[in-house]
């Protein structure tokens, strides 16, 4: 049986402001006031034990009963537009003033619940989903500027290498080794800069939910091995030792695309943090319902503090890790894998070398 989606209860409301004791109260004070009315009206004078009923009496008993009933009508007119504006007209002007500041770009605004937790009622509820909306925003806000101000950052190192060598390369006396060494610089930053850029929208996409995964049900080994043919030159001209331990048939549904940047930025770094003569080793093994990929190389490692951060954007830890990266490509295998429903996760001692296991659901 479907649950109706139009129907919601939080289970935060104490004191709901539509509860059945409000309109029993209001029906309870209804009630008490056409009674006194009527009472007014009905009630007789005595003289000796006789009723007098002539139409004067009854006259004066109704002019009486009216300025009554206006007098009562004005004390519960004032009684109810006190507690309106308490339950309703405050709280709602605080949530208007609140969003209004917001609309202005403030999202360092908060508003103060009115009641305790014991009260809480409908209006403490929306305030305090406020707050967490004004951080969120606030959060988001930060992180714009801050990923603004990174990005302009890594651009502006690879831009003065190409400027400073587009110069020099103009230079009529200079010799043909040089100009051409300073091309190949010149082709290396280029590149360089060129990843950053498609690293930088690819990650804004992932983060921004622009990029819907197409799943497709693959082998997961085949895909790494293709992966790791793409490094091939690299592991030649390092003369690197490669141990492969896989499990065949291992079949994961995933998109082929996006989980590809994983293999390739983490079989990169392994390539670019191993030593003249390094040993790089991968396993893929089954563990329950997951398929666990380890990438472990022989290099330089990294310290607690760096394995804390390297899956964030533009972190590149210490300088000797900083060489020839962006920042960029353990935040976007962060992204991927957390699409995928899979989870990522690093192991490493300085001079020790470093593992990263990735865990992805088998189908």
């Amino acid at each position: 049986m479907k649950k109706n989606k139009n129907k919601s209860s939080d289970t935060r409301i104490r004191y709901s402001l539509f509860s059945p004791l409000r309109f029993v109260f209001a029906f309870i004070l209804v009630g008490f006031v056409v009674t006194t009315s009527f009472l007014l009206f009905s009630n007789s004078e005595w003289d000796d034990g006789q009723v007098i009923s002539d139409g004067i009496n009854i006259t004066v008993r109704a002019v009486s009963t009216f300025f009554n009933i206006i007098f009562l009508c004005i004390a519960f007119s004032v009684i109810d537009s006190t507690r309106r504006k308490y339950n309703f007209g405050i709280p709602l002007q605080k949530i208007l003033d609140a969003t209004h500041e917001i609309m202005k770009g403030n999202f360092k605004v908060r508003i103060e619940p009115m009641h305790t937790f014991r009260r809480k009622n409908e209006f403490d509820i929306i305030m305090e989903d406020f707050n967490k909306m004004a951080e969120e925003l606030d959060s988001n806000a930060t992180m714009k500027n801050d990923f603004i101000a990174d990005v302009s950052h890594e651009f502006k190192t690879p831009l003065a290498v190409i400027q400073n060598y587009a110069t020099m390369i103009q230079q009529p006396d200079l010799d043909e080794e040089k100009r051409q060494e300073y091309a190949k610089i010149l082709c290396h930053t280029s590149k360089n800069l060129s990843d950053l850029v498609s690293n930088v929208l690819r990650l804004n996409k992932l983060e921004s939910q622009q990029i819907f995964p197409e799943k497709t049900l693959y082998n997961l080994s085949g895909q790494i091995c293709e992966s790791m043919l793409l490094f091939e030159k690299e592991l030649e001209s390092k003369s690197l030792n490669i141990e492969l331990d896989l499990d065949e048939e291992l079949l994961i549904e995933a998109d082929y695309d996006l989980l590809s940047h994983v293999w390739n930025n983490l079989f990169s770094n392994a390539v670019k943090f191993t030593d003249f003569g390094g040993k790089i080793s991968i396993s893929l093994k089954k563990h329950e319902k997951y398929a666990i990929t380890k990438i472990s190389d022989s290099g330089c490692g990294m310290d607690e503090n760096t394995c804390k951060h390297i899956f964030e954007k533009f972190y590149q830890g210490d300088s000797s890790r900083a060489t020839n990266g962006n920042g960029l490509g353990l935040a976007l295998v962060k992204r991927v894998v957390d699409i995928t429903g899979g989870t990522v996760t690093v192991e490493s001692e300085p001079g020790k070398g470093t593992t990263f296991t990735v865990a992805l659901p088998l189908k």
